[in-house]
């Protein structure tokens, strides 16, 4: 996967989770950002990281978002090694 296309994942996450009632505060809480910087943030290669990582600590987090995207259940793994700084995922 390449960054644009990572970087488009990352964003659609972020979506996903800040329209949950639950998971949109826990990620907030998770990372400290406040929501009226979010929207101004969601940019920056740090919150995507934080984004992908909230989601991957949860496989239903994870098939919760590609159930609702139609993404495959690997794709949050591969964004987040596709992103400078982004920690690669290997699975065994």
């Amino acid at each position: 996967m390449n960054r644009e296309r990572a970087e488009t994942l990352a964003l659609e996450a972020l979506a996903h989770v800040v329209q949950d009632d639950r998971l949109g505060p826990a990620f907030l809480d998770t990372t400290g950002v406040v929501p009226q910087d979010l929207a101004a943030r969601a940019g920056d290669v740090d919150v995507m990281i934080a984004i992908l990582t909230f989601l991957m600590q949860d496989d239903r987090r994870i098939l919760d978002f590609c159930q609702a995207t139609g993404r495959q259940p690997d794709e949050p793994a591969q964004a987040l090694a596709a992103l400078p700084g982004g920690t690669p995922v290997h699975w065994t």
